[in-house]
């Protein structure tokens, strides 16, 4: 498991997307983005997340620390906002604590150019993943003490609403990727990254899910046989034919292109292929 702390504070909601995540202090003196089991998209985001950052960090990837915080609903007592209050009501028990980068910069693809291995890699993991929420208009990439973090990845494994349509060998389109018209090295990103996924990694990954996250599971008996899913699900996608690995940028963009807009940038790059 993850390590346990207790909410003590709520200072403040993140109102960014629709899940409602809210900046918590906690017991350990931690300032923490809590993501609430209560929200509205549910308690699989949250194994989405513990999935997918303890993956990146096993692969080399930054990514912020979790933990479990524990959720007094009272702790949203004195909440002037009703939603405010029900959310925290809702989610009354564990949630997930993402470390608070005090100072963190979001990522501009025009204010930094990205190194093609970094960038091959970062899109071989969200093809991996079936990472659909790293585009130029959302990149969830955080610059922090000079290196990009990856964060939200609530998006990812998104199979997981409906197992029967489960499929490892699902395309993956990367033309929308954030890094894509960087990625000039995906035959090394993927000779270096496959052989890491492993069942024992895998396992170690989604032992760290509360048992309670992945109860009742339509089609699942017991919380073991979905974390038996998801190992079986990824293992299978990365050891079976890897037609989904998006094909390689055939060049980055020139420094000449990156003047104006993002979206100018961006649909300058898609119109010419890369």
């Amino acid at each position: 498991m993850l390590e346990q702390i207790t909410a003590t504070r709520y200072v403040t909601p993140l109102r960014e997307g629709g899940s409602l995540p809210g900046v918590v202090e906690a017991d350990d003196l931690g300032t923490y983005v809590v993501k609430f089991r209560g929200a509205g998209q549910g308690r699989r985001v949250l194994v989405a997340e513990i999935i997918c950052a303890e993956l990146a960090r096993s692969l080399g990837f930054a990514t912020p620390e979790l933990k479990i915080i524990d959720i007094d609903p009272q702790l949203g007592a004195r909440e002037p906002d009703e939603e405010i209050q029900d959310l925290l009501t809702a989610s009354a028990g564990h949630n997930l604590a993402i470390d608070f980068l005090p100072g963190a910069l979001g990522f501009d693809p025009l204010g930094w150019r990205p190194d093609p291995g970094f960038a091959s890699r970062l899109l071989w993991f969200d093809a991996l993943i079936h990472n659909v929420d790293r585009s130029w208009r959302n990149p969830n990439l955080l610059v922090w003490h000079g290196d990009v973090w990856l964060i939200d990845h609530g998006a990812a494994l998104w199979f997981h609403h409906n197992w029967r349509s489960a499929n490892p060998r699902r395309d993956f389109d990367g033309s929308d990727h954030v890094l894509a018209p960087y990625a000039t090295e995906m035959d090394a990103a993927d000779a270096d990254l496959a052989p890491r996924i492993t069942r024992d990694l895998l396992d170690k990954v989604t032992a760290l899910i509360p048992d309670e996250w992945l109860e009742d599971e339509p089609g699942f008996d017991g919380a073991q046989a979905v974390r038996d899913g998801y190992v079986e699900h990824l293992l299978a996608r990365v050891h079976g034919p890897r037609d989904w690995v998006p094909s390689p940028a055939a060049a980055p963009p020139p420094e000449r292109e990156r003047q104006g807009s993002i979206g100018r940038f961006w649909r300058a790059a898609r119109e010419e292929g890369r």
